[in-house]
């Protein structure tokens, strides 16, 4: 299955409980800042078993595929390699940030709102991960809403640590490389110590001799995965 191109409006406060419906995203560019455009991927039997709720894996990208072009976000991460996976039993949603701006998590909050009025989600089993800017962001998502997240998987990415408490149930798996000179290890390396330290769920595995881009083997293999349908709320 090929990837759909999506756009969904945010709606305001007063029309929270309306529901968006996707539209097929043409050649003309989306601009406007209260949309959230994003890839979508459905799994092979997503219309034929029309009973049952995907799993969700939400990818947010890094700073580099920021803009209004939906191809850069087929760069890196679950969207790089669905479509050589034919059985693949994730949704897969992954929003675009737009260019020089940095990943609003309110808007990705109600975005998330709208996304479980279109598709059959399980909402016991979805998982947040990101890149660099993404994983950023993806800490400071599942810092703010955890209650929404069965499991995250920041890569190259840091949080804060006073919000460590935040994390004590949620399962996280953090992922840096030894030689990242972009962000340092230490960010990913505090954040998951100091929610060990309160009896959290959360591990990391350092790459040795690897710089900022340490997500190919996560993505690629099927370990991460196999580990998220472990995580179940």
């Amino acid at each position: 299955m090929k990837f759909s191109f999506l756009s969904t409006a945010l709606l305001c406060l007063v029309m929270a409980t309306a529901t968006a419906q996707p539209q097929e995203k043409n050649s003309q560019k989306v601009v406007q800042k209260n949309f959230v455009e994003y890839l979508s991927w459905l799994p092979s039997n997503y219309k034929l078993d029309k009973a049952r709720e995907f799993p969700l894996i939400i990818f947010l990208h890094g700073s580099g595929e920021r803009g209004h072009d939906l191809n850069l976000v087929k760069k890196w991460g679950p969207p790089s390699v669905v479509e050589s996976r034919p059985g693949f039993q994730f949704i897969v949603l992954s929003p675009q940030c737009p260019e020089n701006e940095w990943w609003d998590v309110s808007l990705l909050n109600a975005w998330l709102d709208q996304m479980m009025k279109l598709y059959r989600i399980d909402t016991s089993r979805v998982y947040l991960t990101g890149i660099s800017m993404g994983g950023f962001a993806t800490w400071q998502w599942a810092s703010m809403h955890p209650e929404r997240f069965a499991a995250i998987a920041p890569l190259c990415g840091g949080g804060d640590i006073q919000f460590a408490f935040r994390f004590k149930t949620l399962p996280v798996w953090a992922f840096h490389g030894s030689d990242d000179t972009v962000v340092p290890p230490k960010r990913s390396t505090e954040m998951v110590e100091a929610i060990q330290s309160i009896g959290g769920p959360a591990k990391l595995t350092l790459y040795e001799g690897v710089g900022h881009v340490c997500w190919r083997k996560p993505y690629e293999e099927d370990f991460l995965y196999n580990w998220f349908l472990q995580c179940k709320k």
